[in-house]
């Protein structure tokens, strides 16, 4: 009975009762007519929670607040600053956690998350605009190496359904506890590319966002999307691969803190790039691509990147395949190390030949937020030391978070296919 009551009252917590103050704007990833989750001009963020036989409930954004019940009943609490950009949520009452039914639900961590937008001073290059569209398409396809269905987002340009021009392809990932869907509801890929696209500052193309979960008949993939649960020995991320370590609660760099923890780092166990997706992409899904889409095929138009966990995947299978790809790019993600680079051993010896390397590969990019600490450009500086050319990006004031990843794909993409 108490959890069903627990339930019945969160799902009151969008009825436009009490009002917020005026400064305070409603998130634009609150449901229709929900006045709550609200942000103030300063970053602060205000959460009211429906909870009237609840004795404690905490919002898991940031380092976690606690909410107190005011003389209406309802739970309140404001927030410290947050960093501007996308945050995930949820609300622990009692020990239970569930998800805001006051804003959308995006998958995060592992789980259905709710979240919250904290504008941003710079979010006009991610913003839907008065210009030509293009269409991201639910895609279904069937892999003979998993040997089941799997979907993919495939982002078209504008004027694609009204032409017969062939476009280069960049395979793009998502990041530990998400999926195919991140980078289109968090990530803005469609906006961030139809407004470049329209400056002309982007060539058209077109973008594959499949999804990093590729195990065969038999194989453990929950190591990827279990919240929490790692049911198989793999290495810690290193600093150049994500620049921070996992903090549970903050999206895909890690997986969400136990109930009442918010916000408090733990070690955790993270995947290693997958030899399976890695088969599975090119037996299965760029064939794929390129029989149903017009894409043009080559090494030459095809790119990879992805964003952390993804850009791990993304270095594991790009510079192993050099072949394959000629554009490669991780965003708070890559093969980098601890400690002392090693052309000729480092990331699978990759770099052994830097002649043969820059002649081959047009873009080597990283990209990372300025607050995930100093390990992209560590290893940025350590490649240009032994003469591999590579791109570095920062993305001010962000961690491992998409304002991070929106701002590297909108530096990325108007790079490719030069």
């Amino acid at each position: 009975m108490k959890k069903a009551a627990i339930i019945f009252v969160l799902l009151a917590s969008g009825i436009a009762w009490a009002q917020p103050p005026a400064d305070c704007k409603p998130s634009a990833l609150n449901i229709p007519g929900a006045p709550y989750p609200c942000v103030f001009p300063d970053h602060r963020a205000m959460f009211r929670v429906a909870a009237p036989n609840a004795q404690s409930v905490r919002v898991r954004v940031g380092t976690g607040f606690d909410l107190k019940k005011e003389a209406d009943g309802l739970w309140y609490v404001t927030t410290t600053p947050l960093v501007e950009g996308f945050h995930y949520y949820l609300l622990n009452i009692d020990g239970a956690t569930f998800a805001d039914p006051a804003t959308r639900t995006y998958f995060g961590g592992g789980t259905d998350s709710s979240a919250i937008e904290v504008p941003a001073d710079d979010a006009d290059f991610y913003s839907h605009k008065d210009v030509p569209h293009g269409v991201v398409r639910e895609q279904f396809y069937f892999s003979t190496v998993t040997q089941k269905w799997r979907r993919a987002y495939i982002y078209t340009p504008p004027d694609y359904d009204n032409s017969k021009a062939k476009y280069p392809v960049l395979y793009l990932l998502h990041g530990w506890g998400e999926n195919e869907q991140g980078w289109t509801f968090q990530g803005h890929v469609d906006q961030i590319m139809d407004n470049l696209i329209a400056d002309k500052k982007a060539k058209p193309m077109i973008i594959v966002m499949d999804n990093l979960n590729a195990g065969k008949p038999g194989e453990d993939i929950s190591i990827y999307n279990a919240r929490g649960v790692i049911t198989q020995a793999v290495p810690q991320p290193t600093s150049a691969q994500t620049g921070a370590p996992g903090v549970p609660g903050a999206g895909p760099g890690g997986p969400p803190a136990a109930p009442g923890a918010a916000g408090a780092p733990r070690p955790a166990p993270r995947p290693m790039a997958s030899t399976t997706f890695t088969e599975m992409m090119f037996t299965d899904l760029i064939p794929f691509v390129e029989k149903t889409y017009r894409a043009m095929p080559g090494r030459e138009n095809r790119a990879m990147a992805g964003l952390s966990m993804g850009g791990a995947q993304t270095f594991s299978t790009a510079l192993l395949n050099l072949d394959k790809f000629a554009y490669i790019g991780g965003f708070s993600g890559s093969c980098g190390g601890r400690g002392t680079f090693d052309p000729k051993t480092s990331c699978g010896g990759a770099f052994a030949d830097p002649a043969a390397f820059n002649s081959k590969v047009k873009l080597l990019f990283l990209g990372i937020g300025s607050v995930e600490g100093p390990g992209a450009k560590n290893f940025s500086e350590a490649l240009a030391k032994e003469g591999i050319k590579n791109v570095y990006f920062e993305s001010p004031g962000t961690a491992h978070e998409w304002l991070t990843w929106r701002r590297t794909l909108a530096d990325f993409a108007p790079r490719l296919f030069k």
